[in-house]
C-alpha cells in the first residue's frame, strides 16, 4: 500500500535560526514557523488561527538556513514529519511532531538585512551540497510577440 510523509508551509519565523554542531561533527537548524489561517463564521465575523511548526535540519542545508533565514522573514519549507517521544524530569510522558526539512525558499523582500529576492530565490535541497538560482525567463525588450504564432 502507498504511504506518503510530506510536509509543506509558507510562513513566517518565529524566532532565529538555531544551529548547533554535534559531537560526532554534524550540524542540526532549528526554528518555529508560525502560518495563519482565516474565515468567517456562520455569523460574518473573521475569525483568526496561528499554528506554530517547529522545523529542523541537517548537515549542509541548517547551515545554509541559519544564514539565509531570520525571525519574521517568510519561508517555504518542505520535508517530512517525525515525532519525537521523550520522558520528562518530572516522569511525565513528552512528544513533538516536527517537520525534518529537506528544502526551504527564502521568500522575504530583498533588503539590505541579507533578505532574499523572490526572482532570486534559492533552492536549498538536502541532495544538493550548494544551493541554486531559479532561472526566470523573461522576454528582453527586442523580443516581439506575433499574433499568428498563437495557437488558439
Amino acid at each position: 500500500m502507498f504511504s506518503l510523509n510530506r510536509a509543506q508551509v509558507i510562513g513566517n519565523l518565529t524566532r532565529d535560526p538555531e544551529i548547533k554542531n554535534l559531537p560526532s561533527g554534524q550540524s542540526v537548524c532549528a526554528f518555529a514557523v508560525a502560518t495563519n489561517r482565516r474565515w468567517k463564521d456562520k455569523d460574518g465575523n473573521t475569525k483568526e488561527d496561528t499554528q506554530y511548526h517547529e522545523v529542523t535540519i541537517w548537515g549542509r542545508l541548517g547551515e545554509l538556513a541559519s544564514q539565509m533565514l531570520s525571525k519574521g522573514k517568510k519561508v517555504y519549507v518542505e520535508g517530512r514529519l517525525q515525532t519525537n517521544s521523550w520522558e520528562a524530569a518530572d516522569g511525565s510522558k513528552r512528544s513533538r511532531t516536527e517537520i525534518v526539512a529537506e528544502s526551504f525558499i527564502p521568500l522575504s523582500p530583498k533588503d539590505g538585512m541579507g533578505g532574499f529576492d523572490v526572482a532570486e530565490a534559492i533552492t536549498a535541497t538536502s541532495t544538493d551540497e550548494t544551493p541554486k538560482k531559479k532561472k526566470t525567463s523573461e522576454p528582453t525588450p527586442t523580443d516581439e510577440i506575433n499574433l499568428d504564432d498563437i495557437p488558439f
